[in-house]
């Protein structure tokens, strides 16, 4: 059985503010130190990017399982064995197709400065041979390569700037569901799985952009940001290139952070005084 894939390309539009130089300064684990960090000048002079979500996800997926939505569930139901999983769908996410130089082609014809992929969705499903996703990545399963690290080659090799979207949470993770529990007062998912990890993504394909999200179930102190983001602004090896967005608890979107986009598809319709990425999809319903 041949899995259907689904690209989904979002275009982000930045509004036009002065544009900032980071500098050399040591940035505090709390917001009102964060907060003072200028954006690096190239994301000023960036006004549009493109945005991949493509991946095992891309399928019926949490909206199955998690949601119990009518129309998904009576589509696995009709198409699938009953005792069919939703992690049988790694092996069947091939990437035969995949060439990321034609994609990166494209991406520049369109106008587009920067590329930012989704390397790791909601299910956990790495899009790198991560050390903390064992089993679970593009490397052991499916593609059988880094999709990551071929993206961002690609990208690089066009000159334009490379990011990294990665979620925070994973809803079949028992280290999360756990931690989910305890109504987020524990935090072995956060440890164990979900700092080492993104620390990793950025210590291997040091991204211009790292774009958070998956942040709404818990606030920021839950997820360590700030502890984080002290780490990437002061000591990670794109301390002074980096930008990020505002998505790092459910208490920090449009407050918090380095760009905002809030909501999904959100759109101020004012000048704002914030540099803000309205992250819009080409479709209305889907993301």
């Amino acid at each position: 059985m041949i899995l259907f894939q689904t690209i989904l390309i979002l275009l982000y539009i930045a509004q036009h503010l002065k544009p900032c130089t980071a500098v050399n300064i040591t940035y505090d684990a709390k917001w009102e130190s964060l907060d003072k960090r200028p954006l690096p000048g190239w994301y000023d002079e960036a006004k549009v990017g493109i945005f991949i979500h493509w991946g095992v996800f891309s399928v019926p997926a949490y909206n199955w399982q998690a949601k119990k939505q009518k129309n998904i569930v009576d589509f696995m139901a009709k198409n699938y064995k009953p005792d069919f999983t939703y992690q049988d769908f790694g092996p069947q996410f091939t990437a035969e197709l995949w060439d990321p130089a034609k994609w990166v082609e494209l991406f520049k014809a369109a106008g587009a400065k920067y590329v930012v992929m989704t390397t790791k969705h909601h299910e956990g499903f790495t899009m790198w041979p991560s050390k903390h996703s064992w089993g679970w990545n593009a490397v052991d399963i499916g593609p059988k390569r880094d999709l990551v690290g071929d993206l961002a080659a690609a990208v690089r090799k066009e000159g334009l700037k490379f990011g990294t979207y990665y979620s925070f949470l994973e809803f079949f993770n028992p280290l999360f569901l756990s931690d989910q529990a305890t109504g987020y007062k524990a935090q072995d998912f956060i440890k164990y799985k979900m700092q080492p990890e993104i620390r990793e993504l950025i210590t291997n394909y040091k991204p211009d952009v790292v774009w958070a999200d998956g942040s709404w179930v818990a606030d920021d102190t839950y997820f360590e940001s700030t502890d984080f983001l002290a780490w990437l602004y002061n000591d990670s090896p794109v301390k002074d290139t980096v930008v990020v967005n505002d998505r790092w608890g459910s208490n920090t979107p449009g407050k918090h952070g380095g760009f905002y986009n809030m909501a999904d598809r959100t759109n101020p319709k004012i000048l704002m005084e914030h540099k803000f990425e309205n992250a819009m999809s080409m479709d209305r319903g889907a993301w």
